[in-house]
């Protein structure tokens, strides 16, 4: 699994709104733009542009039965945006421990 940072997928979770309603469809196990809209303070038509977004950056994918489209979050897609948030946290982590080390360093020498 590639932990590369894709940009297209990290824009479309950096919304507020997609975040909940991946949360949503998470929580559920799917919905559709009319039921995600009954959660969220936007319309129906928002609900289906962010879905848009999402599925064309494969988090989400749709099935249709008859005039109903069901959302449901795409597991594999998912992991991988997981293991790219994971492979940021660890390198922050280690740039903050580097900085840490250099305060501490120029904290020491203004004591003495």
């Amino acid at each position: 699994m590639s932990t590369t940072i894709d940009d297209g997928l990290w824009s479309a979770i950096g919304d507020p709104t997609r975040r909940r309603m991946l949360d949503l469809l998470l929580t559920d196990g799917g919905g559709t733009a009319t039921t995600l809209s009954e959660q969220l303070p936007v319309t129906r038509q928002a609900v289906a542009k962010h879905l848009g977004v999402l599925d064309g950056v494969g988090l989400v994918h749709v099935t249709t039965a008859g005039r109903e489209r069901r959302y449901e979050v795409d597991e594999v897609q998912f992991a991988r945006a997981v293991a790219q948030l994971s492979a940021v946290i660890t390198t922050w982590d280690a740039r903050l421990q580097r900085i840490k080390r250099i305060a501490e360093r120029i904290q020491r020498g203004k004591q003495d």
